[in-house]
């Protein structure tokens, strides 16, 4: 039987304008209400996918990696490594993870990946068994990243990575150490090669979102981030999935969403996408 369980990491605080792209404060601020500076809270969640006696962890947040200074900067709400505790609470160790599938590497992503930052130490990966799923291009991007996007990647994670001897490059759609029941659809918009994993579910597939869709608010197709490279293409790239998945009875997972974790996908008749039967958290959750 396969079970999915929503995992809570570290959370942030990001400027809402930044989040919203060409969106007006006057519209999203309805939607996700600003703190004093600006900013608004934003969830890192990742999905437990426990599938014929493995444990399978779709994304790590952004983790507890941040020295103090750049934890204030870039808004990382808690010290202690929030996933690691996370995971304990459902009774999951560190090396009782199997596999680790990145939808690509900015930090805010694949930080939980890495141990809480310590003066004087040395970075290292928590996952002592999985095998790390990147997408073989996301993976060249972090690699060889562009001036514009250069700060959104970690120093010497990918090194950690090849040298952990377990990485596996996804360049289909379909990975060797997940098997059957899990497709890959790849966007390019937010940034080259984005892996949306989706995953085989009783009652219709879920897909593993990422940053096409943060969450509920970014549904609405001409909604896009500020952090988007290509905003015009994730839109094309967001209509046509959403499309398909709508038609297939699909849900999607929200990774930045501060309150929903799960949601069913409707199209209204004048084809606007929405979401309907939300759900705040996953535990073993089947159908």
């Amino acid at each position: 039987m396969r079970t999915l369980t929503s995992i809570l990491g570290n959370s942030q605080r990001l400027d809402g304008g930044a989040m919203f792209g060409n969106a007006p404060r006057s519209m999203w601020e309805k939607w996700i209400p600003p703190d004093e500076k600006n900013r608004i809270p934003l969830a890192c969640r990742c999905l437990v996918v426990r599938d014929r006696g493995r444990v399978i962890l779709l994304e790590t947040g952004i983790g507890a990696f941040f020295e103090p200074a750049l934890r204030e900067r870039y808004g990382v709400q808690e010290e202690e490594h929030v996933l690691l505790r996370s995971l304990a609470a459902h009774g999951i160790a560190p090396e009782q993870v199997d596999v680790v599938v990145f939808s690509h590497l900015h930090f805010d992503h694949a930080g939980g990946a890495l141990a809480r930052w310590e003066p004087n130490t040395a970075p290292r990966l928590v996952f002592p068994r999985a095998t790390f799923v990147v997408g073989a291009e996301a993976w060249q991007r972090a690699v060889a990243p562009h001036a514009r996007d250069r700060a959104s990647f970690i120093p010497g994670l990918t090194n950690l990575l090849a040298g952990s001897g377990r990485l596996e490059l996804a360049a289909s759609d379909r990975a060797a150490a997940l098997g059957e029941g899990f497709r890959f659809h790849r966007s390019s918009g937010h940034t080259p090669g984005l892996l949306l994993t989706e995953v085989d579910m009783p009652g219709g597939p879920v897909l593993f979102a990422s940053d096409l869709i943060p969450g509920r608010a970014w549904v609405h197709l001409p909604i896009t981030m500020g952090y988007d490279r290509y905003p015009e293409l994730l839109i094309d790239e967001k209509a046509a999935l959403l499309g398909d998945l709508e038609k297939r009875g699909g849900r999607l997972f929200f990774t930045h969403d501060p309150v929903v974790a799960l949601a069913k996908l409707a199209r209204d008749d004048k084809a606007r996408f929405s979401t309907l039967d939300e759900e705040r958290e996953l535990r073993d959750f089947v159908s």
